[in-house]
């Protein structure tokens, strides 16, 4: 029996296998040391903006987008923003952050997972799921974002690995964090005085985040379901 040329060698399939394992086992141990351990002093980061002057929002923006990249938990970062720079500029610096890390972490899951998770799909597979990711990766990035208790950063690698455009990333982090931005910023400013109205309003708006997101999530796994099992010609007969 002649072996598919398309076929990857046992070998090689290992060996992708062990690569994507590898960095799942480096994401989990960062997660665990940032997000759980706390081996980075948020606090003394934000001493340090703080001490930048007018340029403190420009340096938070890129600070926060790398320790938001290395799984430093997000809605510790924007309540930071919001502390710092209350509830108005304080959104749109956690906004700028926000939309930096989802391009790092997306484009660090491209380079160390999109080959090796092409292998393990295989080329009809990968080929489907690339136009699959062509015609809805803009919104499920965005719907992503609404799911609450999902780590946007962990994602961000994920949607890489399975190539997701950069654009995307860039505008469906945009699109889907404005919201949650919003929340945990204003929480942040409001962290003097959870009375405020300011901050029940942020509270009422996460609360709709989290209806929405499992709407959102419950649709776009059944579009996806629907996608996998259409044959391979049924996008192209769609348009």
């Amino acid at each position: 029996m002649i072996a598919d040329p398309a076929e990857p060698h046992p070998g090689a399939r290992r060996r992708h296998a062990l690569r994507l394992l590898a960095f799942a086992a480096f994401l989990l141990t960062l997660f665990y040391l940032v997000a759980v351990q706390r081996v980075i002093d948020v606090e003394a980061v934000r001493g340090f903006i703080a001490a930048t002057g007018p340029a403190a929002p420009l340096v938070y923006v890129v600070i926060s987008a790398l320790l938001g990249a290395i799984l430093v938990p997000g809605p510790i970062l924007a309540a930071g923003s919001g502390f710092l720079f209350g509830p108005v500029l304080g959104t749109f610096v956690t906004l700028g952050a926000t939309v930096g890390t989802a391009i790092a972490a997306s484009l660090g899951g491209r380079r160390a997972g999109r080959d090796s998770a092409r292998v393990l799909l295989g080329d009809e597979r990968a080929d489907r799921l690339d136009a699959q990711i062509e015609r809805r990766g803009l919104w499920a990035v965005v719907g992503q974002r609404f799911i609450p208790g999902v780590s946007d950063a962990l994602a961000s690698y994920g949607f890489g690995a399975f190539g997701v455009p950069v654009w995307q990333m860039a505008v469906g982090a945009f699109i889907g964090s404005a919201p949650r931005a919003f929340v945990y910023t204003a929480l942040g400013a409001s962290i003097g005085d959870l009375s405020a109205p300011l901050a029940y309003t942020a509270i009422a708006v996460w609360c709709v985040m989290a209806v929405v997101g499992v709407f959102a999530a419950r649709s776009g796994y059944r579009s996806w379901r629907r996608g996998r099992d259409a044959p391979p010609d049924a996008d192209v007969e769609a348009d």
